[in-house]
């Protein structure tokens, strides 16, 4: 598909939300030949809904009759200032810190390598293997493409926005800081050697890969055995930002609304999007416009979402008819021709009252309901105005939700049962009520980054257009 770049709020360069279908290899879920399911992985993401307090004293009360270990973690940043939420991740001996982005569309963790030659400047130091004494490198063998000498496999990732990452392949402790009570495992990470794009510019270190593939974080931990094959996140509101990420299974609410996934279908995490409906009316399109391609992609790297062109049409006009009260006005990037209003006002939690409820209607006949934070951003440049984040994925007929459609919604990938799930709740609030206090500290010292100190930079979006290994 072709690449299309363009500007967050604040004349941040967003990256193209367009899907490159990477390797057909990718690892499906639930693969009967692992270890059984070890114990949940928590990790919190860097506002106030009553559901974030009962899903935390179901949590609390499956963790007490398990007795099992959790890991948890800060994910940090928010959504459109910054592109894309980080999180800490510590590799080493000693533990040398990151700051990752979070991507379910990409199948491979990795951070700068002390030895390369064109990395940007990034948060933090780069990973130096000589000081870790339980590095090694991943020899070259059949499995994998190999270095020009022959001895160490490599990785390569293209992006659709024209970025990219390259390096050799190393494996070491990889522990999830201080509120961690999973061990550091051994894991293999990309060590890298060259990057371009957005990724050379960018403020965070790397991608933290949460996507199907044998070098995702999550089949790495899985085949392990010490998690099970599900992972959640949830994504701060609007103007907030933070959340919760989980890492392994969890108690899901009676009322989250589920969707089908297929592995066949796509190498990545797909739903059954069937209908879309804009103030209680359904857009007028055929429900095969959302299967066509890929079909219905979730990508937490995507900042916005696309839609196929008749999708996208019957979408922007359905939302433009709902808002009469409000003047239509320029966006902020005079670039890009953005659906903008203005006069809504600044509060968030009254946009319900001039803009329209959405519903995502699933191939089972549950329904997600969307609020106006699930498709708006607001505009820079205009007090109380704010633009459709909605897009037209150019002449591409997949569908692409990024983190946008999820704000305030705890999303639970579950590989193994093949089915996705959602549910509305404040995730900012989320990670404090699913904290417990007295965890062990099996890893590093505690995270000493923060929004304050990440400034605004741009993140890749869309998903891998080359894989190798």
């Amino acid at each position: 598909m072709a690449s299309r770049g363009r500007p967050r709020p604040g004349s941040l360069q967003a990256l193209a939300a367009v899907l490159l279908l990477a390797a057909a290899s990718a690892a499906a879920a639930g693969s009967p030949d692992r270890p059984a399911p070890g114990p949940p992985l928590f990790l919190p993401l860097t506002r106030s809904y009553p559901n974030a307090s009962r899903l935390a004293g179901s949590l609390r009360r499956g963790l007490d009759e398990g007795a099992h270990p959790n890991a948890r973690m800060r994910l940090h940043d928010d959504l459109l200032t910054n592109g894309y939420y980080t999180t800490r991740l510590y590799i080493g001996t000693p533990p040398q810190e990151f700051a990752l982005i979070v991507d379910s569309g990409s199948t491979v963790t990795y951070v700068p390598c002390a030895s390369c030659e064109q990395c940007g400047n990034h948060q933090d130091p780069r990973f130096q293997p000589d000081l870790s004494s339980t590095y090694s490198p991943v020899k070259c063998n059949v499995d994998c493409t190999c270095d020009n000498d022959k001895n160490q496999c490599t990785y390569e990732r293209q992006y659709a926005e024209m970025s990219s990452s390259s390096g050799v392949l190393g494996e070491d402790i990889v522990s999830f800081g201080r509120e961690s009570e999973l061990k550091p495992q051994r894991a293999v990470f990309g060590c890298e050697n060259s990057e371009t794009g957005d990724l050379f510019s960018q403020h965070a270190d790397g991608i933290m890969g949460l996507g199907r593939g044998q070098l995702s974080i999550m089949d790495q931990l899985v085949d392990k055995g010490v998690i099970s094959d599900s992972f959640s996140l949830c994504y701060g509101g609007m103007d907030v930002g933070g959340g919760a990420m989980v890492l392994g299974g969890m108690p899901s609410p009676s009322d989250m609304v589920f969707s089908r996934s297929d592995p066949v279908r796509s190498p990545y995490y797909n739903i059954e999007l069937k209908e879309i409906h804009v103030g209680g009316k359904a857009l007028r399109v055929d429900p095969r416009v959302f299967d066509s391609k890929h079909g219905t992609v979730l990508d937490s790297g995507t900042t916005y979402a696309y839609l196929p062109e008749q999708a996208f049409v019957a979408f922007k006009d359905a939302v433009t008819s709902k808002v009469h009260s409000l003047k239509k006005i320029r966006g902020p990037d005079p670039n890009y021709k953005d659906i903008c209003f203005a006069g809504a006002g600044r509060n968030v939690s009254q946009l319900h009252e001039v803009f329209p409820y959405v519903d995502m209607v699933f191939g089972n006949g549950q329904k997600l309901s969307l609020t106006p934070e699930n498709y708006l951003f607001r505009h820079s440049k205009v007090d109380g105005a704010y633009c459709l984040g909605v897009f037209q994925n150019g002449k591409d007929p997949t569908t692409l939700l990024g983190g946008i459609i999820v704000r305030n919604t705890l999303v639970t990938y579950d590989r193994h049962n093949e089915k996705i799930g959602f549910w509305k709740t404040n995730c900012s609030e989320l990670w404090e009520r699913l904290h417990i206090g007295g965890a062990p500290s099996p890893g590093p010292s505690s995270d000493t980054g923060s929004q304050a100190d990440m400034s605004p930079t741009p993140a890749p979006s869309g998903l891998p257009a080359v894989s190798c290994f």
